[in-house]
């Protein structure tokens, strides 16, 4: 054992000698914190727990907040937690890296419950060899400039503002890599969605954000600016979306900077409180009327987006379009289901407002339908839709293209870390705290965003290619069976039979 000399033991007790100080002035200061909050606890009369148990009562806060973290790393199963499970997590994680997404044992998926969707395979499947190229489809004949394209993946609403400038920056050079549309969501057109080669969807809020006046009206010149960006190929009115019908958006003053009340054009600084609905739509003939006005001024297709809710409202809105002729009906729906997400919203909406995707979509299809209009509005379905199965399952229904927000979130790395309304989020998604935001690397996320459309679009394909068609548009709802409570299946077209078209 070596022999320490004198002055390194000088030193050595010394360094012993302040650790010691240390030690004692901090377990003062944690004595003299545990005193003051003895005295504030039991003397307060706002929280029970702290009342009765003095200073430890305090920690209930803590793990309360530290469970969020701990319960999908230690405690939740794969297919346990929502809004998201680990499973589909994993899977959009290697999707987008673009690494090897097979797995081995077996499914720890459940498929005996009632609900779960299974596609019948063919006997005879789709040779490699006979593999058709998806089919393009054109939205809007009846605009100056109609929309051709094959995409049948695309990514769904998520404004500037409530997402970050290096998000958007990702995922517009990600949707121009893999050839798909991004959609602006109803915080305006900014110039990070137009930085890229990108095909965009201008969608107008409540608010009428980007094309209003400091009012609010609806602004024709400023509508006429953005229809001659080339990129700009169709326009959304937003009427609703999932995760909050019937209320509008919010973007704290906080977050409208400068540069984002330029886009949107509000007051800097200003709370951005979208109305709960259009102030000039409040009935099917304004809606058409609208939707025709838009189409006018700009050239391009123009739908909307909505949750589905009161059955009879898709009657008299499409008897309507009948009466005009079927040029006025909006040249595409995107229909959002309940499980739609959002950065913030309250929970009454967020849970218990609206209809499930699995039962508008098949509503709204069989809908057009029957009133003769289905070969003339396309739909987009949107609503939780982030894996293979789920966008397979949308085209059996009779889907024309899929949108999804959370997915593409994941493959810019989000972590369902639930800090979305928080400006605290840890992966610089949803946050305009410079130093977060520097973690997400515009150039390597868009890669991700490119690679996760690119490989979930190829496994829909191997999905389409087991049931014996030759290209995802092809599936029809005799493909997918449902598990029903007694356990056996029924098929799609059982649940959802095949409606005939009105005279």
């Amino acid at each position: 054992m070596p022999i320490l000399t004198g002055e390194t033991q000088t030193v050595l007790f010394a360094a012993l000698e302040i650790m010691a100080v240390l030690f004692v002035f901090v377990i003062g200061l944690v004595a003299l914190w545990a005193s003051v909050a003895f005295v504030v606890d039991v003397s307060q009369t706002t929280h029970a727990i702290r009342r009765n148990y003095p200073v430890l009562g305090r920690f209930r806060y803590l793990f309360e907040r530290l469970g969020e973290f701990f319960r999908q790393y230690f405690f939740a199963m794969d297919r346990e937690e929502l809004p998201f499970n680990r499973a589909q997590r994993s899977w959009v994680y290697r999707a987008a890296k673009d690494v090897n997404n097979t797995v081995a044992f077996g499914s720890t998926r459940n498929i005996t419950l009632p609900g779960q969707v299974l596609f019948v395979n063919c006997p005879y499947p789709t040779l490699d060899t006979d593999v058709v190229p998806t089919e393009p489809l054109t939205i809007g004949p009846y605009a100056r400039e109609p929309y051709t394209t094959a995409s049948i993946f695309n990514i769904s609403a998520m404004s500037y503002g409530a997402i970050s400038k290096p998000a958007i920056q990702a995922l517009a050079a990600g949707a121009a890599e893999a050839g798909c549309w991004i959609n602006t969501g109803e915080g305006g057109l900014s110039p990070y969605h137009l930085a890229s080669a990108a095909d965009v969807v201008f969608q107008i809020g409540t608010a009428k954000n980007g094309v209003r006046d400091l009012d609010g009206h609806l602004n024709d010149d400023k509508l006429r600016q953005i229809a001659a960006h080339p990129q700009v190929r169709m326009c959304e009115l937003k009427l609703s979306q999932g995760a909050k019908p019937g209320k509008g958006g919010i973007l704290p003053g906080a977050k409208v900077t400068e540069e984002i009340a330029r886009i949107r054009g509000l007051r800097v600084g200003e709370d951005a409180i979208s109305p709960n609905r259009h102030i000039d739509i409040g009935n099917n003939e304004q809606l058409l009327d609208v939707i025709a006005h838009v189409r006018e001024v700009t050239g391009k297709p123009v739908g909307f987006k909505a949750v589905i809710g009161a059955y009879g409202w898709l009657d008299t809105l499409f008897e309507a379009v009948r009466q005009r002729g079927v040029e006025s009906a909006p040249d595409f729906i995107t229909v959002d289901g309940a499980e739609g997400g959002t950065g913030a919203a309250p929970m009454p909406l967020i849970d218990d407002m609206g209809l499930p995707l699995r039962v508008s979509l098949p509503l709204l299809v069989d809908k057009l339908t029957e009133h003769g209009l289905r070969h003339r509005v396309k739909v987009i379905a949107s609503g939780k839709l982030i894996t293979p199965a789920d966008v397979a399952w949308a085209l059996c229904i009779g889907a024309d293209f899929v949108c999804t927000a959370r997915g593409f979130m994941f493959a810019l790395g989000c972590i369902q870390a639930l800090q979305c309304n928080k400006n605290t989020c840890p992966t610089g998604i949803t946050t305009h705290n410079r130093k977060l935001q520097k973690g997400l690397h515009p150039p390597s996320k868009a890669h991700r965003v490119a690679a996760y459309a690119r490989n979930l679009v190829h496994e829909v394909g191997i999905i389409a290619h087991s049931c014996g068609v030759h290209s995802p548009r092809e599936l029809r709802r005799f493909h997918a069976h449902v598990v029903q409570p007694n356990g056996l299946t029924v098929g799609l077209d059982q649940l959802y039979p095949e409606v005939a078209e009105r005279p």
